[in-house]
């Protein structure tokens, strides 16, 4: 699961405190902090049909370490609540995860600073008001448990909750890179507020993404998939704008050669035509345009004489 629990408070150690002070900026006696253990997340099948794997765990065991406690995923300096100073991945004796396997968890301890503004936020959690929360981490693959495929490639056809000849589809959380935080929150497992989910390396491409997004499958989009996207809408920025500049050349000249043909339409009627054609349609006419007015008004330079034998005589440059 995603989300995780808090499971027990208690006593801070002299142990707890050397780990706490290694964090603090000046050294905090017992009494100036309140201590819990936090299940943050395990190997299980949560409700989003996803996973982390037992090495995952442990990979997020050292990047979890230190990592701030937050409200409700908003990442601001005012919902700093907490902080982890131990984390560890341990076995649960006799429990075993949705599909068989030996249940593991990632356990944390954190610790809050007792002050007149989080006494209450204490009281909350020692009364069992507040004991959800969800962790906020970067992953690199998403892999089907029916195909062995990365769940967002093209190449899985898959999904997540459905069972395929008595294999239940879920994605299995590999290789975390990131830990960014963990958060309390009312509703836990929120896609919102869960694992951000990446795509493999290597791969972060716009067609890739585009895959994705005609799969019609969930996936949330990480620094690198944003960026790439960022990219490439300010490339078709710029492409929008050089299409715009040529349109607006191409309904000039319509409307220059209109008038030259002498075709009749009021300048009105031109306006109102060019506005709903498109830049094929503006070519066509513009050629058409040009062509009637080239017979209509011939464009020959006032140098040219349009004969050999006059140009000898000069009478082509006679004013």
């Amino acid at each position: 699961m995603k989300q995780g629990l808090i499971v027990k408070s208690g006593d801070s150690t002299d142990m707890d405190m050397n780990l706490i002070n290694e964090y603090s900026r000046r050294t905090l006696s017992k009494d100036e902090v309140y201590t819990f253990s936090v299940v943050l997340c395990d190997n299980d099948i949560d409700r989003d049909f996803e996973r982390f794997t037992v090495e995952g765990l442990f990979t997020l065991q050292k990047l979890f370490l230190g990592k701030t406690g937050i409200l409700d995923h908003n990442p601001t300096a005012k919902n700093q609540t907490a902080r982890i100073f131990q984390t560890e991945v341990e076995s649960v004796e006799g429990k075993t995860t949705k599909n068989g396997d030996q249940y593991f968890r990632l356990v944390a301890r954190a610790y809050i600073p007792r002050s007149d503004n989080l006494n209450e936020f204490i009281h909350k959690i020692d009364t069992g008001i507040i004991k959800e929360v969800s962790v906020g981490c970067g992953i690199e693959r998403t892999i089907c448990s029916v195909c062995g495929k990365d769940i967002h490639s093209v190449e899985c056809s898959h999904q997540k909750g459905k069972t395929y000849d008595g294999t239940l589809c879920f994605g299995e959380l590999t290789n975390p890179t990131d830990a960014y935080e963990w958060s309390f929150v009312a509703v836990p497992a929120q896609r919102e507020a869960g694992v951000i989910k990446s795509f493999k390396k290597g791969e972060v491409s716009m067609e890739n993404i585009i895959e994705c997004l005609r799969s019609e499958k969930d996936f949330t989009l990480g620094k690198d998939e944003k960026r790439e996207i960022l990219t490439y809408i300010r490339s078709l920025e710029k492409e929008a704008q050089d299409g715009r500049e040529y349109r607006n050349s191409l309904v000039s000249d319509v409307k220059k050669f209109s008038l030259l043909s002498k075709s009749g339409i009021s300048q009105n009627t031109m306006n109102s035509i060019v506005k709903s054609l498109s830049v094929k349609a503006l070519c066509e006419l513009r050629d058409i345009y040009l062509k009637r007015a080239s017979t209509v008004v011939p464009p020959i330079p006032q140098t040219f004489t349009g004969n050999r034998k006059n140009r000898e005589s000069n009478e082509g440059f006679t004013i």
